[in-house]
């Protein structure tokens, strides 16, 4: 008895010692993050009074900083949580300075895998929109395009995501409206869906459309590899609300010539639409290098907005003008 009771003690603290490692193995945590500056002049309009293009963030001549955030996140088990914060011009417009502590929480959820096909996720998220990103290290051009600066950032409420197969994915999502999501004072709430194919995406988003809200907007997010070392990503969205908003198109092609050189052109257009004839549109010409050192990324960048039906811009003699051209170098260092 006494060996048996022996060797049932050994087992029993063989296997608590292995569940214990087991469960440390799937407490996992993990601190990233990201910091950014440009130097941005104008070639076709003064530094001291020119006018922005019209997009989010990289809006001022001169130094500049873009934003510094910090990413934690932890995962116990099919539980986790992340929190992402923010500082610095880029992260006070991508959260409106809605927070209670000035715009510095971008994204703050938990989640749950349900199981292996299933993922539950509350809180605060970066939208599932647009071709682009808040986050400029995970975007191929520094400065963004008309379509992601037109839609929104982040929503706040519940989403789920299923794996429904190796090549399809759905998510459907309700949430705060557009642009107040960290309240929902008139009882209004937004809904979203996502259907993915092989890194193909079809999204929706609907809201009332009142109170700053957005409406209805479709969007199509994907690319192609076409060979080992080019790639073109695709993004058009069509967005109404109560008869007005926007439309467009963006092409991203993309050539890797090396390890650690790539360049990148991103062409869009993008229109206003309405009741009144001739509304503005702009055709967006933005040309990127991307030079990797470790997890630093330089990018040289030249960018040429050209508007029809609209002079947004001043010229060198400061005349109205409706083009705009500058030239941009950012720094990002990634950890």
């Amino acid at each position: 008895m006494k060996h048996l009771f022996t060797i049932l003690f050994l087992a029993t603290s063989f296997f608590m010692v292995a569940q214990e490692g087991e469960d440390k193995e799937e407490k996992k945590f993990s601190l990233s993050g990201s910091i950014d500056g440009y130097f941005q002049t104008y070639i076709t309009a003064p530094d001291d009074n020119a006018p922005a293009f019209g997009t989010a963030f990289a809006d001022q001549s001169g130094f500049a900083i873009g934003m510094g955030n910090l990413i934690a996140s932890y995962e116990s088990g099919k539980v986790g949580a992340v929190l992402d914060l923010v500082v610095g011009p880029r992260g006070e417009g991508a959260t409106f300075n809605s927070d209670i502590v000035d715009g510095i929480v971008n994204q703050a959820y938990v989640y749950w895998n349900v199981s292996d096909k299933t993922t539950l996720t509350f809180g605060r998220w970066n939208t599932f929109l647009g071709y682009e990103v808040i986050a400029p290290a995970a975007n191929f051009n520094y400065s963004t395009s008309y379509l992601f600066s037109s839609g929104p950032f982040s929503h706040l409420g519940l989403k789920a995501d299923f794996a429904i197969s190796e090549d399809f994915s759905l998510m459907l999502a309700i949430t705060n409206p557009w642009d107040t999501n960290d309240t929902s004072a008139t009882g209004e709430y937004a809904y979203g869906a996502q259907l993915g194919y092989k890194e193909q995406y079809l999204n929706l988003y609907y809201d009332s459309g009142n109170n700053g809200g957005l409406g209805f907007e479709i969007d199509y997010t994907g690319g192609f590899d076409l060979s080992d070392d080019f790639f073109l990503g695709i993004n058009a969205a069509y967005n109404d609300n109560d008869g007005s908003g926007f439309y467009g198109a963006a092409l991203y092609p993309q050539l890797t010539t090396s390890e650690s050189f790539a360049i990148g052109l991103r062409g869009e257009y993008f229109s206003l639409h309405g009741d009144a004839d001739d509304q503005p549109n702009v055709f967006a010409t933005t040309l990127t290098g991307s030079y990797t050192v470790d997890n630093l990324i330089i990018k040289p960048e030249v960018r040429l907005d050209s508007w029809s039906n609209s002079e947004p811009y001043f010229d060198n003699d400061g005349l109205a003008s409706d083009n705009l051209a500058a030239f941009t170098v950012a720094a990002i260092y990634t950890f």
